[in-house]
């Protein structure tokens, strides 16, 4: 039940339409956290009718514009009660792994290939990230919001360093096994 909470969150950073939190989440929370622009907008009317939220009343009365939506003091209090709970770390769950996994048993057809594209995506969202760090977080931030919202930056970071290292150790297992066409019991 998260989607609700970054949405919280993303509107008390900055009230905002929805097509603008859409955004937003296609820029910096959707690599942590990520929904369609059908999610949010099904969540905005849903976070409206809980009274956790409100649009913000228009300048000048206009069909077809636009709703901003900011955070009301139910809203504020709901995301301060989630964020101070204690939440169990989810179980890792990725499709690369379990397709490793079977290759073991049915070959690994694709499985290189596959490897190296991911270590591709990966070595191009770390540098995405690098770059976020350089222009986003130098000298002088130093407020809590800034230091909490590199966190989040840094693991993301990590974690692509992680994966970078990993889908390198595993070609280089690769090019190490036998029967390269990877069908069990053949050669």
């Amino acid at each position: 039940m998260s989607l609700p909470h970054a949405i919280l969150t993303a509107l008390l950073e900055k009230p905002s339409s929805g097509l603008e939190l859409t955004r937003r989440f296609d820029r910096s929370i959707g690599y942590f956290w990520s929904a369609t622009h059908q999610q949010i907008y099904r969540e905005l009317g849903r976070l409206e009718g809980e009274g956790l939220i409100r649009a913000l009343p228009a300048e000048q009365p206009a069909r077809g514009q636009k709703k901003s939506y900011e955070v009301l003091p139910a809203g504020r209090a709901e995301l301060a009660r989630w964020t101070a709970a204690s939440q169990d770390p989810k179980p890792q769950r990725d499709v690369l792994l379990l397709r490793l996994r079977a290759a073991a048993v049915v070959g690994t057809e694709g499985i290189e290939a596959d490897l190296r594209r991911h270590l591709a995506l990966h070595q191009k969202q770390l540098a995405e990230y690098r770059e976020i760090e350089e222009r986003d977080f130098g000298a002088g931030k130093d407020s809590v919001q800034d230091r909490l919202q590199y966190l989040v930056l840094r693991a993301g970071i990590d974690l692509e360093t992680f994966w970078i290292h990993w889908l390198t150790q595993a070609l280089e297992e690769f090019g190490t096994l036998p029967a390269r066409e990877g069908q069990p019991g053949s050669g």
